[in-house]
């Protein structure tokens, strides 16, 4: 393919926002380009094994090369709040979250739950809340709903739909997949939950239960989070959406290719995408219309490197929104232990899923705690069989390290009589000003371009209702039977879960995104990832960000018209390359 040759649709990115715009735009016959910064995994390319994947970063780039820059808040005795400055890695903060084809989905645990009407309506709800950008979606939770159930479909999500007080309105009666093998221990939360006037529900998994469109089932090997697929029964945006998208010769995927730059004409549209191949050498490729998708700290870095002659801010940019109101998730966590002498074999079975979560206090009600107010989603979760993740807490005891002979039994009491449930709760990250991104004045990485700089505080409601939640968590645990509970909330997000920066609305001066998540000063820019989010929800965002990117799709084909280009023949690019 010459350089001059023109796409329909360039797309930055390949996770849960590029996939869906991929597969969609070259099923209906447009021709399509996707640019992916990492390389080409499959699943003969996933294995378990904790050294590379998680102690040494085996699909995420080299921090020294590829930083980032943080300020946070530092503690001082006189209570000050001074801002610290230093690289992310250098504070133990890990910001790449899959550098890969397929992105972070490669790398999910598959927890899917939708958002709810009255995420939707957080403001017109409950109010403003000080210190918060609070604002309501420019859609309804309507208009998500089919594209909720397309993904169900299309990703492959399993579950059993089990009516509940907070249960958000279907179109659909149940899940297009049966429930994955679920562990004794989920009927034993089901008892619990029950018998304390709660309502325990099935956690829907974007996990193939059994085969599929070309894809294994689920092997119940216990390592979904952190881990890739071996089987393809993870929904990710690879095995799920891009294979078929490519397979159609309409779609090209192009790994290794570190977009820089789009640049943009003198009436202010987008006519090039600039990246760097796999050798460094600098390529563009051209297209009528272009969707970013980098996730949501690296589309705000992308657009702040875009300026032009009409964006002298960067694209997107020209009221100053674009990098603001970034948000992650919210929440607590805690644990509990289950003993094999009292839950005796059963206890035993392994790779079986726990697949439990309450939305009982999705909205609260409970005077103690202060008004009627946002509360959110508890997930009780199998502890992850890594060993060395499993085994590192046991190393201090009072915050001093212990070895020899005490660290043995530590670590045989640990493995040997019993197993962990965790407690994942999440609520909303309240958006402020003090959780955005900018470009760093000074710190470049290895391209010589300047890297994301993160500001990153926290609302204090996100403690107050994480810590609630967290607690209720741990009170199903007890009734449970479950020995050493414990439940807490921090400050700290989980950097994992992403969103906001490029928020959509309807107001230009507030937002960088119009309600069909096109940028409000660039009609052929739309920008399709977590970014547009302007709340998070009490849930994580993944089906969310799928089921927006398939909606945003359907509005770039009506704007593209009935005119999609030709086939590309076998233009895939090289899986490996």
């Amino acid at each position: 393919m010459n350089a001059t040759e023109e796409f329909d649709v360039c797309v930055i990115g390949s996770g849960a926002g590029g996939g869906p715009v991929a597969w969609r735009l070259a099923q209906a016959g447009y021709r399509v380009v996707v640019l992916e910064k990492g390389p080409w995994f499959n699943e003969k390319d996933f294995y378990k094994d904790e050294l590379a994947c998680c102690r040494r970063r085996a699909y995420f780039p080299d921090a020294k090369t590829e930083p980032k820059m943080l300020e946070t808040r530092e503690d001082t005795e006189d209570g000050d709040g001074s801002w610290q400055t230093r690289p992310a890695h250098e504070a133990g903060w890990d910001l790449w979250n899959g550098n890969m084809v397929g992105g972070a989905t490669n790398l999910m645990s598959g927890h899917f739950h939708r958002l709810k009407p009255v995420d939707f309506r957080l403001r017109s709800t409950f109010g403003p809340i000080e210190g918060a950008n609070v604002a309501d979606w420019p859609i309804a939770y309507d208009d998500l709903e089919p594209y909720y159930a397309l993904v169900e479909r299309e990703v492959g999500i399993s579950g059993r739909v089990v009516a509940h007080p907070n249960q958000e309105p279907r179109s659909t009666p149940d899940f297009p997949y049966p429930p994955t093998r679920e562990h004794p221990i989920a009927g034993w939360i089901d008892a619990a939950g029950k018998s304390l006037g709660y309502h325990p529900i099935p956690t829907p998994r974007a996990i193939l239960s059994k085969p599929d469109q070309g894809r294994g089932g689920c092997s119940y090997s216990g390592y979904c989070g952190s881990y890739g697929c071996a089987t393809g029964a993870k929904g990710s945006s690879r095995a799920a959406l891009l294979n078929r998208a490519v397979a159609t010769g309409r779609c090209e995927v192009r790994p290794h290719a570190m977009s820089y730059r789009l640049e943009s004409d003198s009436t202010g549209k987008v006519v090039a995408a600039h990246y760097f191949d796999r050798e460094g050498q600098k390529r563009q490729v051209r297209a009528r219309l272009f969707a970013v998708a980098c996730q949501a700290i690296e589309t705000s870095r992308l657009l702040l490197m875009s300026t032009g002659p009409r964006h002298p801010q960067g694209l997107g940019n020209n009221h100053g929104q674009v990098g603001r109101n970034l948000i992650f998730a919210g929440g607590g966590s805690g644990s509990g232990r289950l003993s094999f002498k009292k839950f005796g074999e059963p206890l035993r079975e392994f790779g079986t899923f726990v697949n439990r979560a309450l939305q009982d206090w999705y909205v609260i009600n409970d005077r103690a705690f202060g008004p009627r107010q946002k509360g959110g989603t508890i997930d009780l979760v199998e502890v992850h069989p890594a060993p060395i993740a499993r085994a590192a807490p046991l190393l201090k005891e009072d915050g001093r390290l212990v070895w020899g002979k005490p660290l043995k039994r530590n670590l045989e009491n640990y493995f040997r009589f019993g197993r962990g449930v965790k407690i994942e709760a999440f609520c909303d990250w309240l958006p402020h000003d003090d959780c955005r991104v900018s470009l760093d004045p000074t710190l470049k990485d290895k391209w010589g371009l300047p890297v994301a700089r993160l500001r990153v505080d926290f609302h204090p409601k996100n403690l107050g209702v994480g810590w609630y939640l967290a607690n209720k968590g741990a009170e199903v645990l007890k009734q449970l039977g479950a020995e050493e509970v414990i439940s807490y909330a921090v400050g700290n997000p989980p950097t994992n879960l992403q969103a906001g920066g490029c928020r959509f609305g309807r107001d230009p001066k507030t937002s960088v995104l119009d309600p069909d998540c096109r940028a409000h000063d660039c009609e052929n820019l739309f920008v399709t990832d977590g970014s547009f989010m302007p709340t998070g929800g009490s849930v994580p965002h993944t089906w969310t960000i799928y089921a927006n990117a398939f909606r945003v799709a359907d509005k770039i084909m009506a704007q593209l018209g009935n005119t999609p280009g030709n086939t590309l023949g076998k233009s895939q690019g090289d899986p490996h390359a």
